[in-house]
């Protein structure tokens, strides 16, 4: 806590303690209020202007410092004032009051606590950011709840202060008035418990709910004017239609079938979409392959001398598709129309919110569920038009090994494909926008893959601006700006990895007001709802991940929301969403790394572990690496991993249970894990920070227990 936030605090608990010191407590009692009425009125009767000055004061101090006294200090108004000005004085001076002690709470305890308690504080505040008014209006009509804590509480939250105010104003109206009226009557009253009857509870309660039916009423609403101008079919061909046979699509479908939820599928290319066909699968051969090479190419470190190492590119383009063709069968149209889901494959486009075009018919659907993936992003540099470009989508048509090969963007794809064309003997050229390789990781992980990549033959350029494509006598080239100074680097092939774009063209979205974000995917609520309430969407179309496990994470929300929203849905969570870079060494991460944690302002400690202290990375001459975990400061509590090491993505996953199941290191420590394995590493990490964390006072106690065992 800042010097700043004591002080203040110091005062707080000073002023609350004299109040309670000083007898001062003791005046507000009914009893007392009771014995003293006649002075208050003739007091206010004298000078009712500072009278009603001073009460207004004391009013807003009593309620700001949440001290008892705020009802008998209503029934008091009530008295002097009556029902009318009483209501206007003290509904503005408990709501000036209330809303001063949220604004003490929010400065002095909100970022502590936030930074103590990151992800529970996170999910209350995405209810709050969608129905905060509405549950602030609710907690305020029910007189169970206690004001003071109603205040401090949301001091916590993220709700804007204005929110804040205007709700708590109006919300506290009606209870202010029954024990304004009351006041009234302040005579004849035995105990405050008589003011509020329970049929009285009852109204409040019922007064409760009017902002939820409201609520209802407004959704129902809003449902209406979005299907304005459309007419809704009568009976329907399928309870879902997927358009889209990706990740996304396949999941949806799969799920929904399960469920006996009869479904079409529609796909105008491939199914497997992107993962199995261009994307996953392929890139996957591709590296194994490479990693051959390169193991055939560094025997000699393991005294094994091998023959002259020679690649046949062609050959490794088989076994490409090699593996795309024997993983087929789990994506194909036989296996889902087994399952039940009849396939089209077609193009699809909306014609109304319930029907699909598909060829030359007509689908009809309660819902919607749109998985039309991404296509990778080429930037429109001048004569780029001409040249030799490759994408992940044109990349696996190659029968020749690229000679030269420069590659246009260095995150996940760009250093995986890098490292796996060096090794498989093309001259490369990486060229990264941004100050390092893979820029959403810590700059000490950029920093070792760029190594490891210069180490192997690559030609890392990063902080390097591309202008534009030259085709001359000296063949293709690539005219970069690199610390003010123009660069050409010539190439055989372009490999362009800047990025993918959604495919959101074709499907008729404009005509049904479907909007999308800047990033190019669709306009979606939490629960991956279009605005048009049975129109949903999964995948890369739907961002803000593209990850073949994140798509079908959303499928399973997709599914299930379309097909049962209409008793309950669910919002996505991606507080645990793993993802790996598959250069060797692997670069996987769970959770915030460090450049994240710094940006949202969360405190965290650091522990850190040498993969080079690894028995089995030793053992395979793979000392490469490390493990980095970021946890609460003083407690085990994890916020997030980082594993760069042989295989890392393999072993992630320990962590990634640790996380969603809040288990913390000390839980990993004391579980068994094989030895020697890549994995032991995690509970060598959970060591390191329990010896950073031993109770120094019980060891120095144990140390001279043991010393007068000994007779010492």
């Amino acid at each position: 806590m800042t010097r700043q936030r004591l002080v203040i605090a110091a005062l707080l608990i000073i002023a609350i303690g004299v109040f309670f010191v000083s007898g001062a407590h003791q005046w507000f009692t009914l009893e007392t209020l009771k014995a003293y009425q006649s002075d208050f009125q003739t007091a206010f009767n004298q000078n009712p202007w500072r009278v009603a000055g001073i009460f207004f004061a004391v009013y807003v101090v009593m309620t700001a410092l949440s001290l008892p006294g705020a009802t008998l200090l209503t029934l008091l108004g009530g008295t002097l004032f009556g029902l009318g000005w009483g209501l206007l004085i003290i509904s503005f001076a408990s709501t000036l009051g209330a809303t001063l002690a949220f604004v003490l709470s929010r400065f002095l305890f909100r970022q502590p606590i936030e930074k103590r308690f990151p992800s529970q504080l996170e999910a209350v505040n995405r209810g709050v950011e969608r129905e905060g008014a509405f549950y602030l209006f609710m907690l305020r009509l029910v007189p169970v709840f206690p004001f003071f804590l109603i205040n401090l509480v949301m001091g916590l939250t993220r709700i804007k202060t204005v929110t804040f105010y205007w709700v708590s104003q109006l919300a506290m109206l009606p209870g202010t008035a029954v024990f304004v009226n009351a006041g009234g009557q302040l005579g004849e009253l035995e105990s405050l418990g008589s003011i509020v009857s329970p049929m009285l509870l009852a109204s409040f309660a019922l007064l409760a709910v009017f902002p939820w039916i409201a609520r209802r009423i407004v959704l129902l609403v809003q449902r209406r004017n979005a299907y304005q101008g459309f007419t809704r079919p009568k009976r329907f061909d399928y309870d879902i239609v997927v358009i889209g046979g990706g990740s996304a699509g396949l999941v949806t479908s799969y799920i929904a079938s399960a469920v006996k939820a009869k479904v079409a599928l529609v796909e105008k290319h491939k199914m497997g979409g992107d993962c199995l066909n261009t994307g996953c699968v392929p890139s996957k051969a591709l590296i194994r392959a490479a990693r051959a090479a390169h193991e055939v190419r560094t025997a000699h470190r393991f005294g094994v001398t091998a023959s002259e190492l020679k690649i046949d590119f062609a050959k490794v383009m088989e076994h490409v598709k090699q593996a795309i063709k024997d993983i087929e069968p789990h994506d194909s149209v036989e296996r889902y129309s087994n399952l039940g889901v009849e396939v089209y494959q077609d193009h699809a486009t909306l014609l109304s919110p319930w029907e699909v075009q598909v060829g030359d018919k007509t689908l009809t659907a309660r819902h919607i569920v749109l998985a039309t993936g991404a296509r990778p992003r080429v930037p429109s540099l001048p004569g780029i038009e001409g040249a030799p470009v490759l994408t992940s989508e044109n990349l696996w048509s190659l029968t020749e090994l690229p000679k030269r090969l420069v590659v246009l963007g260095g995150g996940a794809i760009g250093c995986e494909l890098s490292q796996s064309f060096a090794r498989l003997g093309s001259q490369v050229t990486l060229v990264e926008g941004l100050p390092q390789l893979l820029n959403r990781e810590d700059s000490e992980v950029g920093v070792l893959i760029e190594s490891t990549l210069a180490g192997e033959g690559v030609t890392v350029i990063t902080d390097a601006k591309a202008l534009e494509v030259l085709n001359d006598e000296a063949g293709y080239q690539l005219v970069v700006e690199h610390y003010g100074e123009r660069m050409l680097l010539p190439f055989d092939y372009l490999l362009v990895s800047a990025g993918r774009q959604a495919n959101v063209e074709g499907l008729g979205l404009e005509a049904l007001g479907i909007t999308t974000t800047q990033a190019g995917t669709l306009e979606l609520n939490e629960r991956l709802q279009t605005h048009l309430p049975n129109i949903w969407a999964c995948g890369d179309l739907a961002g803000p991940y593209q990850l073949t496990h994140a798509a079908a994470h959303q499928a399973w929300h997709a599914a299930v929301n379309a097909l049962f929203s209409e008793l309950k849905s669910f919002a996505v969570d991606y507080r645990y969403m793993p993802a790996v870079t598959y250069v060797q060494p692997e670069v996987a991460r769970v959770g915030l790394n460090e450049k994240e944690a710094k940006a949202k302002g969360i405190e965290y400690e650091i522990t850190h572990y040498a993969m080079s202290e690894s028995d089995r990375a030793i053992a395979e001459g793979s000392p490469q690496g490390f493990i980095k975990v970021l946890t609460v400061p003083g407690k085990d509590k994890i916020l997030g991993v980082t594993i760069v090491a042989e295989s890392a993505g393999e072993w992630l996953g320990e962590f990634t249970i640790a996380m969603k199941h809040g288990l913390g290191l000390n839980k990993l420590l004391g579980t068994i894990h094989p030895y020697p394995t890549l994995g032991e590493a995690a509970k060598a990490t959970a060591g390191v920070w329990k010896n950073a964390h031993k109770p120094e006072r019980v060891l120095a106690l144990l140390k001279r227990y043991f010393s007068w065992l000994r007779g010492a």
